[in-house]
């Protein structure tokens, strides 16, 4: 049986526990160590048992926290080159600290921990496909700006998955925040809306995603249910039913979310 847990999902921070047998994989640390640690206790996980740490891009909500974790923790940092790169020119990586470029995936014993590009503003940003012996597959998709083919590729055969539905786009148009901002969180190097998200969705679940928890909400421009309704209502059309055909979660910003598959 293997686990995806979110500790903490939104533009405030942002980390991802995966767990099986082969061993704990954490995707970023956004938020400081002491709200880690007590959210990993919450979600049943064991520092002892983690493998390794895997960044997606170098944006603050993705690594506040990192530093601190790998002086606690002493485990291998996975990340893009790019992102390796900012790591240790900004101070993020404790001396002796093993670094590990994730361009062509990771081997952890029995765990591979696949990298895939995203087209978000920052050098070197991915995401995570991690694949446990026993052939479950977990993936971790946000800060995307757009859906790509390869990243569908990547996607396609995972069993869960924490896939980014940040904001609805006419909230975003209507709100207060700078004219280029907006521009920014709509654009292809942004986040993804509730409707790209969506749209995304039967294809997964064709696939074998039953799995699925919607994540990186923005606090400001969607909700909870806004975000759910509108998985739910693409979901439909295929004829697919929550609690049957699959499960349907939303990551809160800090409220530990378990999806077992």
């Amino acid at each position: 049986m293997a686990r995806l847990c979110t500790l903490a999902s939104s533009s405030g921070g942002n980390s991802t526990y995966i767990s099986s047998v082969g061993g704990d994989i954490i995707i970023d640390v956004g938020i400081s160590y002491k709200d880690f640690a007590q959210a990993l206790e919450i979600a049943g996980g064991d520092i002892n048992k983690i493998k390794a740490v895997a960044i997606t891009h170098n944006h603050g909500d993705h690594i506040k926290g990192l530093k601190p974790f790998l002086n606690k923790v002493k485990v291998p940092l996975i990340a893009s080159e790019e992102t390796l790169n900012f790591l240790c020119a900004h101070g993020y990586v404790p001396t002796g600290t093993q670094m590990i470029a994730a361009d062509n995936g990771v081997e952890l014993g029995d765990v591979f921990v696949d990298f895939f590009k995203t087209s978000h503003d920052a050098d070197g940003s991915g995401g995570y496909v991690v694949n446990f012996a026993n052939g479950t597959r977990a993936a971790v998709c946000t800060d995307l700006g757009i859906m790509t083919d390869d990243i569908r590729q990547k996607l396609y055969g995972c069993n869960a998955l924490l896939i980014e539905s940040n904001h609805d786009v006419e909230m975003v148009r209507c709100c207060s925040r700078p004219e280029s901002t907006k521009l920014r969180i709509l654009s292809d190097v942004g986040h993804l809306s509730n409707n790209a998200c969506a749209s995304e969705l039967p294809n997964l679940l064709k696939s074998g995603a039953t799995r699925i928890v919607l994540g990186h909400l923005s606090t400001d421009n969607n909700t909870p249910v806004l975000a759910r309704s509108t998985a739910k209502t693409m979901l439909s059309q295929i004829g697919a039913q929550d609690g049957v055909d699959y499960i349907l979660e939303v990551a809160k910003p800090k409220t530990v979310g378990v999806t077992v598959f």
